[in-house]
């Protein structure tokens, strides 16, 4: 089974905000972005699933010239909130690494 660091040449994830994530899959070349970006594995549900967000406010931004997936969605509680565990998000991405993608 084809997993997301199988196709990723670099995953990252930062905040987009004091409400919102941002996570950036560059595939690692052309056919693996055609191949993968718009892969059902990587949906909404996904990020419900990881990350506690609301399906429907998950944005999914593909950037053809990077051979990148930008994935937004909104954070659980604002940044630096007192349950805050991620005060700059740089970690959350990690959680992709072993999705597979069939």
């Amino acid at each position: 089974m084809t997993k997301v660091k199988d196709v990723c040449r670099h995953l990252r994830s930062k905040n987009a905000g004091p409400y919102w994530v941002t996570i950036d899959l560059f595939f690692d070349g052309p056919e693996s972005f055609e191949r993968h970006h718009a892969n059902p594995a990587l949906g909404p549900d996904l990020f419900r699933r990881l990350y506690g967000a609301d399906p429907a406010l998950v944005q999914h931004h593909p950037v053809r010239d990077l051979h990148m997936l930008k994935v937004s969605y909104p954070r659980a509680s604002p940044q630096g909130g007192m349950v805050e565990r991620d005060m700059h998000c740089g970690q959350q991405f990690v959680r992709l690494l072993d999705v597979e993608l069939g």
